[in-house]
């Protein structure tokens, strides 16, 4: 951060050196260059944009919101925009700085975080990209016809086991071992900072030793080791493009393989825990986006309902067999329903009701000649159906109104 010193902020760059000088006590040297590139950025952009800030004390909103705009505008190599995540990734490391120096105590470290959760982008939830079965089974084709027993059996390992390509290329000369019947492969320490053992396939352990069977000596402890070369991520990479290109599709990623292995295992049964320990995965959370890839329950559900739905489009147009008694025997109930004026009662004839005109019989109830159309009409319809009891009812109304109408 020499460079920066110069340019002024010389408080700004004591200050991250001494933050990055910690982290080297405590990170990973990769995670800590992450750090140190994030850093620098941030210093630089403070400097140029406010040539007056001379301490981390002074970094306000702000600062902190003109930040944010540089990166949402600021063009990359290859003229397009910082993408999203790099965007969250490096306001999440200005603000877990701002909470260290914040908690360590800093004299430098300013009031409160000027990084809120929420200048965050949301993280988002992408499914993993695999291959799909055909997809696979071509791979895996062209691995087998593989004529470099070296490629075969590196490809092999990583396709078999899910390991990360980091984990590969450190993996120990003496990572095999057996126990029991089986052989096992022990991954070294990597990203999540713990090892385990993954079971090999027999197809995997034969290769092996056939491999290591005409493997010259070397002294670099690692299992594979070749052409006085240690394993390195393009080399594995290239391995893969070679493979794809014999298979005649698009050239995966090792974290593909990872990812294919997974969501073939958790499709074909295998429980999630068992899942989690092949990958090295801290939580299950981090299993669980596989379960997301063609879950068979919401398969079988989705096939379930789309039979029902599809039968509304193939049902024939023709009415059922017993429709024509359905419609008999609504026509049977249309016939005895009684008209009440503004409804009908559907009770069957054969069963009288004293209440049916209990309105019009109360000493209370008040009628005028210009409703007379009202119980006439349920008069004649009364009349139509033979039904007597409401024809001496309506009748008595009738006559109540004629009354009404001489008074």
């Amino acid at each position: 951060m020499g460079r920066l010193i110069a340019r002024g902020g010389d408080g700004l760059v004591a200050t991250m050196r001494r933050y990055l000088d910690q982290l080297t006590l405590s990170l990973a040297a990769e995670s800590v260059r992450s750090y140190d590139t994030t850093t620098r950025q941030f210093t630089a952009f403070l400097i140029g944009f406010d040539p007056t800030l001379r301490s981390v004390a002074g970094i306000d909103r702000y600062h902190l919101e003109a930040y944010k705009q540089h990166l949402l505008a600021r063009p990359t190599g290859d003229g397009a925009v910082v993408s999203k995540l790099t965007r969250r990734q490096r306001l999440r490391t200005v603000r877990v700085f701002f909470e260290h120096i914040i908690e360590w105590g800093y004299h430098d470290a300013p009031a409160r975080n000027p990084v809120f959760h929420g200048d965050i982008p949301r993280r988002d939830e992408p499914l993993p990209r695999f291959l799909d079965d055909p997809t696979a089974a071509k791979f895996m084709r062209a691995l087998a016809d593989e004529p470099d027993p070296f490629r075969r059996l590196v490809v092999e390992i990583l396709a078999r086991t899910g390991m990360r390509v980091g984990e590969l290329c450190a993996l120990e000369a003496d990572a095999v071992v057996q126990i029991g019947d089986g052989h096992w492969l022990r991954v070294p320490i990597g990203k999540l900072h713990n090892d385990r053992y993954v079971p090999l396939h027999p197809h995997v352990v034969a290769l092996l030793g056939d491999w290591q069977t005409d493997r010259p000596a070397d002294r670099s402890g690692l299992l594979l080791f070749h052409d006085n070369r240690p394993l390195t991520r393009d080399r594995v990479a290239r391995m893969l493009g070679r493979i794809a290109q014999r298979a005649g599709i698009p050239r995966p990623t090792p974290h593909q393989l990872r990812h294919t292995l997974a969501t073939q295992a958790i499709n074909r049964g295998m429980r999630l825990e068992a899942i989690a320990a092949l990958l090295g995965h801290r939580s299950l959370s981090m299993t669980m986006t596989h379960a997301r890839i063609a879950d068979p329950t919401v398969a079988d559900e989705y096939h379930a309902v789309s039979e029902k739905v599809e039968a509304l489009y193939t049902q024939p147009k023709t009415l059922p067999a017993d429709a024509e008694g359905a419609n008999m025997r609504r026509l049977r109930a249309d016939l005895h329903q009684r008209d009440l004026g503004n409804g009908y009662c559907t009770r069957p004839p054969q069963l009288d009701c004293s209440f049916e005109s209990v309105c019009e019989t109360c000493t209370f109830f008040q009628t005028t000649s210009e409703l007379a159309p009202t119980p006439r009409r349920q008069r004649d319809h009364a009349v139509e159906r033979d039904q007597l009891t409401r024809v001496d009812l309506f009748n008595l109304l009738l006559e109540r109104i004629a009354k009404e109408k001489i008074a």
